[in-house]
């Protein structure tokens, strides 16, 4: 089989008796290489990520299976677009102008792509995001769960009220997965801030506001604040420390980072506003602030102590004439 394939492609194509130039034996016998090589690549590549499957069998979801897989990928580009440079462009001089039509070409028709492929290394090398990571991107917000050479999969998330009206539109009033997946081009890390909520200093701050009457003992709303908050940051300030430690150690800060709960006051004409605020990790802030929450209102009660809320006082109504039509002719 292949003898007549060769023995073919030595006499070379023509069409209607005219020889077509470009296609000969040489050209052949690339094709030929180029295409068992791509098998081999391909068989070899299948053969080793199946491998690091059943090693990392037990860590199919975490980091290390991950990079595994994206250690195999890069290297399999590599291998591919080095074999076939070396299969077709034996002349050095040929390699050059070969190199600077594609690149010229490439430049122009896929820049998107192109730049979305050099945004993939800078995420990568920059310590941007990796996969795991809470972030906001493009308008998305959510968890990175795959991390291509093109594009970034997040496992979206809603937003509390706060800010609820930025985009894109959601239904979830919290921190918690809304069910979509979104896939966002990596080059979007050059047009846009990217937020990311777990690189480096896994927690961040949390408020909860507090409209107390002027005439309740607002020493004892402060307390009960401090108390409920404290009980429940307890478990995880230690680890916020070591955190905040390594956060000192890698950014220049202006101040230090206080991670005890701390209480503010503000004057308002209706009551006085009493702000709570306190260090959360990144995943679980519902539920946190649920804990706090129910033990506020449940202090409160006990100490008789209630809510604020706005009242309106009517000084006076213009006069109001009433007449019953039915008295009339």
């Amino acid at each position: 089989m292949l003898p007549t394939i060769f023995a073919a492609l030595q006499s070379g194509p023509s069409v209607f008796g005219v020889h077509l130039i470009g296609i000969g034996p040489l050209t052949g016998r690339k094709l030929l290489l180029t295409l068992g090589f791509i098998i081999a690549l391909y068989i070899a590549s299948y053969v080793i990520r199946f491998l690091l499957h059943i090693v990392l069998r037990d860590a199919s979801g975490g980091r290390a299976a991950f990079w595994s897989r994206q250690g195999v990928k890069l290297l399999t580009v590599i291998v591919l677009v080095v074999g076939i440079i070396s299969i077709w462009f034996d002349d050095p001089s040929r390699l050059g102008t070969a190199a600077g039509l594609v690149t010229a070409g490439i430049a122009v028709a896929l820049q998107r792509v192109v730049t979305s492929f050099a945004a993939y290394f800078i995420i990568l090398r920059g310590r941007v995001y990796t996969v795991g990571d809470r972030i906001t991107m493009g308008g998305v917000r959510g968890d990175v769960v795959a991390l291509g050479f093109m594009q970034t999969t997040v496992m979206e998330m809603g937003e509390p009220p706060a800010v609820q009206g930025a985009p894109p539109a959601v239904w979830v009033n919290a921190r918690q997965y809304t069910g979509r997946l979104v896939r966002v081009t990596n080059d979007k890390i050059f047009d846009s801030p990217v937020y990311n909520y777990t690189r480096v200093f896994p927690f961040f701050w949390e408020e909860i506001h507090m409209p107390t009457k002027y005439s309740d003992d607002r020493n004892r709303v402060e307390q009960i604040l401090l108390d409920a908050a404290r009980k429940h940051t307890a478990p995880f300030i230690e680890e916020a420390r070591t955190a905040a430690k390594t956060l000192r150690s890698d950014f220049t800060l202006p101040e230090d980072i206080d991670l005890g709960p701390t209480t503010y006051f503000r004057l308002t004409d209706n009551w006085l506003e009493i702000t709570v605020r306190f260090v959360v990790p990144e995943r679980g802030v519902r539920g946190i602030k649920d804990a706090i929450s129910r033990d506020i209102l449940r202090e409160l009660d006990a100490a008789n102590i209630g809510l604020a809320s706005g009242t309106y006082e009517i000084v006076g109504f213009p006069p109001i004439r009433i007449e019953d039509v039915r008295t009339k002719p």
